[in-house]
């Protein structure tokens, strides 16, 4: 475990410029379509709400992108709705409900809102008509895939995740305390979230979301969903930036550990948002593990 920040000035002022800055991406705008595939956007009644979701491809093998906290298919997609191999896959992001524009309901985060969000994903999919899927979870779509991947092994063929945590550690509550009030984030930051939700939406739901995910702590051993891990049968990759500022190696070694025959990839120079700063190097180290 990566030891406590001695200096809580530095921590703020590192979480505020650095991390946040690259977790989330300026607004894209939508991507060209290729291989003769657009991009389309719809929504679908799931489990008494209307999930957004955008799809693009051809392929048999379908693929559901999970994004992080506060983010929808478009902010946190972008250069995988674009270039993911349309021939081979069919992509689909989804934004989770309360987030992007699966909205309404308000976003909740009752105690058991990461398993409510894995069985809205995986019903999602099944309402489109997919037999089978592999998964693609950002952060907090990290650990909703995990959980999908254990209560519905059928369903599931295999699964990418990075930026995820099965537990949450003192460490982790501070560094999420550093992120609570939006009004310290930089403009850069901010930007992207207020044009999609409003700055009211926005900061209260940041709010909400921190105490949301603290709740753990007061669990046995933080526990999110490390009772789940060993579960998991498919073919997992787990992937960590080794600069992620947000969520600390040690995660990624516990995932490693825990989900029986996984395999751990470590990108150097990689951040929290490693699928965007270095979109062509994960785009292909997925497409090669999905294959």
């Amino acid at each position: 475990m990566a030891p406590a920040a001695a200096h809580p000035a530095a921590l703020r002022l590192r979480l505020l410029l650095s991390p946040l800055r690259s977790r989330i991406p300026a607004p894209q705008t939508k991507p060209a379509a290729a291989f003769g595939t657009a991009v389309t956007s719809a929504k679908v009644a799931v489990n008494g709400v209307h999930l957004h979701y955008q799809r693009t491809g051809e392929g048999e093998h379908a693929v559901l992108l999970l994004p992080g906290m506060l983010g929808s298919g478009s902010t946190d997609f972008a250069p995988q709705l674009q270039s993911l191999n349309k021939k081979r896959f069919t992509v689909v992001a989804w934004d989770p409900r309360g987030y992007g524009q699966s909205r309404p309901p308000d976003r909740d985060f009752p105690q058991d809102f990461f398993e409510r969000d894995a069985k809205d994903a995986v019903d999602l999919m099944k309402v489109l008509q997919f037999k089978q899927v592999s998964l693609l979870g950002w952060s907090d779509g990290g650990i909703t895939a995990l959980i999908a991947a254990a209560k519905y092994p059928s369903y599931i063929h295999k699964m990418v995740i990075w930026g995820a945590n099965a537990y949450v550690t003192e460490e982790d509550s501070r560094i999420y305390q550093g992120i609570r009030d939006v009004s310290k984030w930089s403009e850069k930051a901010r930007k992207p979230l207020e044009a999609l939700y409003g700055y009211d939406y926005f900061a209260k739901t940041c709010e909400k979301w921190v105490d949301g995910i603290n709740q753990f702590k007061h669990l046995p051993d933080g526990n999110i969903c490390r009772h789940l891990l060993p579960l998991v049968q498919c073919p997992t990759l787990i992937v960590h930036g080794e600069k992620d500022p947000l969520v600390p190696r040690f995660h990624a070694d516990f995932l490693h550990k825990h989900v029986k025959g996984s395999r751990l990839h470590l990108m150097p120079e990689g951040k929290h948002n490693l699928h965007l700063r270095f979109a062509n190097e994960f785009n292909k180290l997925a497409e090669d593990f999905l294959q």
